[in-house]
């Protein structure tokens, strides 16, 4: 993915973003601008690294006094040129990279409130929180209070203590208690593109505070729909993990009542591109809520191999009922996932808990065997 979107900025759009700052600021130069942005480094930049490229050069060429290019700045956003299409993470990181002096907090915060709408500061904002974390957390907790959608996911996003393509905030994977009230505050949240960042927030913290994830999932699930599909969508991975305390908030409870009979392989061996299935049924004892999942022990580069859950279904099945299932499962190599040969294993998992394994022989595709060969 970052492979595509790092090919948005090309020289087309950095001429139009430059064009834009330029009549905003006729001192600018948009040549030498894009010159010194596309040098020799520039193909071998991945998508953060050419954005903070792009930053760098905005500070050389925008007004050195930081207020005055902050106005430039938004002079240029409120003209909305073509290339503004939400991804122009570079305002926000022009913050980040030379608004973090003390004189320039007020112009910095109100800055960040006012890209975010635009292009999200949820990276930007994590220095901030690393180098004042009490002052910058109160800020934090007023945007969630806003009336803009965009700020309030800020207050929530921002703060995460794993954010994908962010700075770690190694304080809060050790204790998280400082995020709470925000999420408290937002876990209402009208907009859903608020609360899936609420949800993705436990989540992170659910795989260091498994607990204290748990305790908050018991608290708030059954208040209403738009609060149980948070909880849900944050207890994703301890739901994976087989967590019994949080399967059993949602009704997943102890699975003995259901047996597993004719769990079969379709095709022990495949080739890696191919697809496989796999088949069981299940036969109850009593009414009883049930998640289906499969693991499957992926072999890496390194020979060592590596679990991924797959859900199947939740179904609700009755007394003495009987459902079979069959499952196909594709190996083909994905922009997230690359296979290697090598014996791979199926576990079928009911309620979080395992109930048989089955092997696979991955091989290597004949015409690689051939192209190595020849």
């Amino acid at each position: 993915m970052a492979d595509l979107l790092k090919n948005t900025f090309n020289e087309n759009y950095l001429r139009n973003l430059a064009s834009d700052i330029q009549a905003a600021y006729n001192l600018f130069q948009v040549d030498e601008f894009i010159k010194s942005i596309m040098d020799e480094t520039w193909d071998s930049l991945e998508l953060k690294q050419r954005i903070r490229q792009i930053t760098i050069n905005l500070g050389k060429f925008l007004p050195s006094d930081y207020s005055e290019a902050i106005s430039v700045i938004d002079k240029v956003i409120a003209h909305q040129g073509s290339w503004l299409d939400g991804f122009c993470l570079f305002f926000p990181d022009f913050v980040e990279v030379f608004g973090q002096d003390e004189n320039n907090w007020d112009i910095s915060i109100a800055a960040l409130e006012r890209y975010t709408v635009h292009a999200s500061a949820e990276f930007a904002v994590r220095p901030f929180i690393i180098n004042h974390e009490e002052r910058m957390m109160a800020q934090m907790y007023a945007w969630s209070k806003s009336d803009n959608e965009h700020v309030r996911r800020l207050a929530s996003e921002g703060c995460r203590p794993v954010l994908p393509w962010g700075q770690v905030l190694t304080k809060y994977k050790k204790d998280p208690t400082p995020i709470l009230p925000i999420l408290e505050q937002l876990k209402t949240d009208p907009d859903l593109y608020v609360r899936k960042s609420v949800a993705n927030n436990l989540n992170d913290i659910s795989k260091t505070h498994p607990d204290l994830v748990a305790k908050l999932a018991k608290d708030w699930y059954g208040k209403d729909d738009n609060i149980n599909w948070i909880v849900k969508h944050g207890c994703r991975t301890l739901l994976k993990k087989g967590n019994s305390e949080v399967l059993a908030i949602f009704g997943f409870h102890d699975a003995t009542s259901i047996d597993v009979d004719n769990l079969a392989m379709g095709a022990t061996s495949v080739a890696i591109g191919e697809n496989t299935n796999f088949s069981f049924t299940l036969v109850t004892k009593e009414t009883t809520k049930v998640r289906l999942e499969y693991g499957i022990d992926f072999v890496k580069a390194n020979g060592k191999r590596n679990r991924k859950i797959f859900q199947i279904s939740e179904i609700m099945l009755k007394a003495n009922e009987t459902k079979s299932y069959t499952k196909n499962h594709s190996f083909a190599n994905m922009s997230t996932r690359k296979h290697y040969p090598g014996t791979h294993s199926i576990t079928l998992i009911v309620n979080g808990v395992e109930r048989g394994t089955l092997d696979l022989e991955l091989t290597t595709p004949p015409a690689t065997i051939q192209s190595v060969t020849k």
